[in-house]
């Protein structure tokens, strides 16, 4: 199998050929290696490669399961891979391999899945690029001076450059979205409970989930039915699907209110060329039957940033007291990212008393966004607040400038994560630049296969799969 052959295909498509013995799950995971080889020092996207683990999997040929001998990739945060260390992107872990599994994990092989590597990610997923010290930048497959985006930019890099059809991804802020709208891919937030964490406590109060970026809406569907099953313990989940989500994609959605909004959340404004690509994929909704209007979401924004960083800055000083605790010694400033370092030292600042108040906070605004559901079924606005900006940007102006410019790329992804609601980056759109465009879509909780419903009728009315990246 060659590698315009094996690109060719998204991992259903893999699957398919496999169990009609056109082709053996050898080939795949061989062509998947050797694309993996052209492209990956290029845009540094796998940091650890997993052959020999890889070719036991399908040493008497494909695993069982929907995906049975599909190649594919997990992120390097917050997924246990027995045998294996995950190093969150950072020098101060990955020198003891997991025991076990995570349910993640293993659901993933349930699924048929071979993993064959893990991806680059920033320290602890903190930053929506991926540019960690321990492995260096990841580079966007569209432009090699531009970031893929994080924290999942190692998989989106590897998905765009063909390396698997689908890869591991995880969103705490943005992180599924962000990537998936840098790169051109689909990339699905699930629904706060959806997925476990197990044997793990919740992701940043609540606020993270696992899911996946990937080519095709049906992969992303395929996989969320593979991952979606509560685990004994979970604080919190949700019952299974009415009918599988593979199953939503290609039905009719029916004629859905979405409220339009070019604004940015937590920024002055969108770039142009966003506000462009929210306007065009409006009039796409409503020329497929749709009705459209422009509605903002209300909400004090500022306060809910407020709320949301404290949670984030108290959990990561609480995984860094953890960790200080478990060796002996506390961690050291030069033992971690500058950025790591200074969420730390906030959120050793913050009291049980702020902590409350800030999820609070967020549940507040939950309450408001669910107001503002009631109206509307979706609600579409810009992914990010630009095309993929280049490597280096974001500390380029210094610590005084960094929040400013990390807000101005990703005003309007940590909302969604803060209510908890399901949310899609639909690669509808590209800059004049030739760089994707993410169309961001959100629906009330819960209500994952309406966006798989409207994502399918998407992706057949404007195509996206023959746009492939350069590298």
């Amino acid at each position: 199998m060659n590698a315009s052959d094996y690109m060719a295909h998204d991992a259903v498509g893999l699957a398919a050929l496999i169990a009609a013995r056109k082709v053996s799950a050898a080939e795949v995971v061989q062509a998947a290696f050797d694309r993996l080889e052209a492209v990956n020092p290029k845009i540094n996207a796998v940091t650890l490669k997993l052959g020999e683990a890889a070719l036991d999997q399908i040493k008497t040929g494909a695993p069982a399961g929907p995906l049975g001998g599909v190649p594919f990739l997990l992120k390097d945060l917050g997924a246990q891979l027995a045998g294996t260390t995950t190093t969150a992107g950072s020098h101060l872990l990955g020198n003891a391999p997991a025991q076990a599994d995570s349910a993640l994990v293993t659901n993933f092989k349930n699924g048929g899945l071979v993993i064959i590597g893990k991806t680059n990610t920033p320290e602890f997923g903190l930053e929506p690029v991926t540019e960690p010290e321990r492995f260096g930048p990841s580079r966007n497959p569209w432009n090699l001076e531009r970031t893929p985006g994080g924290s999942s930019g190692g998989s989106a890099a590897a998905v765009a450059a063909g390396i698997t059809p689908a890869a591991h991804a995880s969103d705490g802020g943005g992180s599924i979205r962000i990537p998936a709208s840098a790169s051109g891919l689909f990339g699905l937030k699930p629904t706060r409970g959806r997925v476990s964490f197990a044997p793990a406590d919740e992701g940043w109060g609540g606020f993270s989930i696992h899911h996946a970026v990937t080519w095709s809406v049906r992969d992303s569907a395929v996989l969320l039915d593979l991952i979606c099953a509560p685990q004994p313990g979970d604080p919190y989940w949700l019952d299974a699907p009415a009918r599988p989500f593979a199953a939503e994609v290609g039905r009719n959605p029916g004629r859905l209110r979405i409220a339009v909004s070019t604004a940015a959340l937590a920024a002055p404004a969108i770039d142009p060329e966003c506000a462009a690509a929210v306007r065009e994929t409006a009039k796409l909704c409503e020329s497929l039957g749709h009705h459209v209007e422009e509605a903002n979401l209300p909400g004090d924004y500022a306060a809910v940033g407020q709320a949301a960083g404290t949670v984030v800055a108290a959990s990561v000083a609480a995984m860094l007291d953890a960790e200080g605790a478990r060796r002996g010694r506390p961690v050291a400033e030069d033992e971690i990212d500058d950025v790591t370092w200074a969420t730390w030292q906030r959120g050793k600042g913050i009291s049980g008393s702020a902590y409350v108040q800030a999820v609070q906070a967020a549940h507040a605004f939950g309450r408001v966004a669910a107001a503002f559901f009631e109206r509307y079924d979706l609600l579409l606005m810009s992914t990010l607040g630009s095309p993929a900006i280049p490597i280096g940007h974001l500390r380029a102006g210094g610590p005084r400038d960094y929040a400013e410019r990390l807000f101005a790329f990703m005003p309007n992804t940590q909302a969604f994560n803060v209510t908890g609601q399901p949310a899609m980056s639909v690669p509808l759109a590209t800059s004049v630049g030739g760089l994707p465009i993410g169309l961001q879509f959100v629906a009330r909780g819960g209500e994952e296969a309406l966006l798989f419903r409207l994502a399918g009728q998407l992706e057949e009315a404007r195509p996206w799969a023959g746009r492939r990246p350069p590298v």
